[in-house]
C-alpha cells in the first residue's frame, strides 16, 4: 500500500512539474500558441553524446514543424533515473524517452546484443537496428509495451579501467575486482573472461574507486572521459568486450496523435539525431583518438588483443546465451 501511495504521488508531481515548466526551453520560443507539447526528459544534460543530440533533435523539431509542436528537452532535471523516465514514457506523462543503460532491464529483447563479442562492429549494428531486426523489434514494443521505436543507438564498445595494471590479454584480469552493471550478462562477461565482477550501481563507483572497494569497471570511451573515470583509474585497456543498444521510443497513443506530415518529421529528424550520437560515439572509440582524450588527464591506453578475448567468450560465455536466443542468435550473426 505504502509502495503504491508512493508511486501514485510521484506521478502526481511529475505531472505538476511539467505543467509549472510551462515548454520555457531554446526550443519553445519558436512554438506558436496552442502547440501540441511533447516532453523529452533525458538522465543527463549536454556534454553526454546523446543529451547533445536529443537537445538539438528538440530545437530542430519545434522550428521544422513551423511551431505546431512545442518540444521540448529535460536534460538530468524534470526526471534523473532510467526507469523512471520509462515509466513516464509508458503511462503518456512524457512523449519521448530511453532507457539509457538499463535496455536489458527494461527490455528483456534487447539482452542477446550485450553478450560479449557477439556484435561485431559498428556496421554489425547499424545493419541490424536500421534492418530487420530493428523493424521486428519496433513491432514488438508497439504491441507489448505501447511505445513506438524512434531509433536505436549506443555509447559504443565497452572497454576496461582500472587502477592496477594494462590488461592486454585476459590473464591480466586475474584478482581483480571489476564492478559491473546489474545485470546477469554483464556479471557473466566479467567473471568469464578472468575477474571478479562486482554488480554496483554507476553513484558508487567513482567512491568505491577511490577507496579500493573495486579496481576498475568497464566503459565505453566517450564515459570514460565524461564520467571522469581518469580521476580514479591510471589505465584504460582497449577490449571492446560487450556493445550495448539502447533505445528512443515515444508513448504510442501520442505518436498516433500526431499527423502524417508530424509523425514524417519526427521520424526523419529522429534519424538525424541517430546519426550525430553516433558519429560522436565511433569516431571517439579507437585507439588514437582514446590516447589523445585520455592521455592528457593522466590514463595509459592500450589497445588489448582482441582476439584472445573473443576466444574465451565464444567457449565460455556463448553456449547458454546461444541456447536462450536461438532465433534471435542466428539473425544477429547471419546479418551482413
Amino acid at each position: 500500500m505504502r509502495g503504491r501511495l508512493f508511486g501514485a504521488v510521484a506521478v502526481l508531481l511529475l505531472v505538476v512539474t511539467v505543467a509549472l515548466s510551462g515548454g520555457h526551453s531554446p526550443a519553445s520560443g519558436q512554438a506558436k500558441p496552442g502547440a501540441k507539447k511533447l516532453d523529452f526528459p533525458h538522465i543527463t544534460a549536454p556534454p553526454e553524446s546523446s543529451a547533445v543530440a536529443f537537445k538539438w533533435m528538440c530545437e530542430e523539431l519545434t522550428k521544422r514543424s513551423g511551431g505546431s509542436l512545442n518540444v521540448v528537452f529535460h536534460g538530468a532535471t524534470l526526471l534523473t533515473k532510467e526507469l523512471e523516465v520509462m515509466d513516464a514514457v509508458k503511462s503518456g506523462n512524457v512523449a519521448f524517452g530511453n532507457p539509457g543503460g538499463a535496455a536489458c532491464t527494461v527490455f528483456p529483447e534487447m539482452c542477446v546484443f550485450l553478450t560479449p563479442f557477439l556484435v561485431r562492429d559498428y556496421n554489425h549494428a547499424y545493419a541490424m537496428f536500421n534492418g530487420e531486426i530493428g523493424r521486428n523489434l519496433d513491432e514488438t514494443f508497439q504491441k507489448k509495451y505501447k511505445l513506438k521505436v524512434m531509433f536505436f543507438y549506443d555509447y559504443g564498445f565497452r572497454h576496461f579501467w582500472n587502477n592496477r595494471r594494462p590488461i592486454n590479454t585476459p590473464t591480466d584480469l586475474k584478482g581483480l575486482k571489476m564492478r559491473v552493471q546489474q545485470g546477469r550478462v554483464f556479471a557473466d562477461t566479467v567473471n568469464g573472461l578472468g575477474a571478479s565482477a562486482v554488480p554496483m550501481p554507476w553513484g558508487e563507483v567513482i567512491p568505491a574507486a577511490q577507496q579500493g572497494v573495486i579496481d576498475g569497471a568497464d566503459l565505453p570511451i566517450v564515459n570514460i572521459n565524461a564520467l571522469k573515470a581518469y580521476e580514479v583509474a591510471k589505465y584504460a585497456s582497449l577490449t571492446y568486450h560487450n556493445y550495448g543498444p539502447t533505445v528512443l521510443t515515444m508513448n504510442l497513443d501520442i505518436w498516433r496523435g500526431l499527423t502524417p506530415e508530424q509523425q514524417k518529421l519526427v521520424s526523419d529528424v529522429g534519424r538525424e539525431a541517430q546519426a550525430k550520437i553516433r558519429e560522436l560515439t565511433e569516431s571517439v572509440d579507437n585507439f588514437q583518438k582514446a590516447k589523445e582524450i585520455l592521455e592528457p588527464k593522466g590514463m595509459k591506453v592500450n589497445q588489448a588483443d582482441v582476439a584472445s578475448f573473443r576466444k574465451i567468450a565464444e567457449e565460455k560465455i556463448w553456449p547458454p546465451y546461444r541456447q536462450q536466443y536461438a532465433e534471435m542468435w542466428d539473425k544477429i550473426v547471419n546479418t551482413r
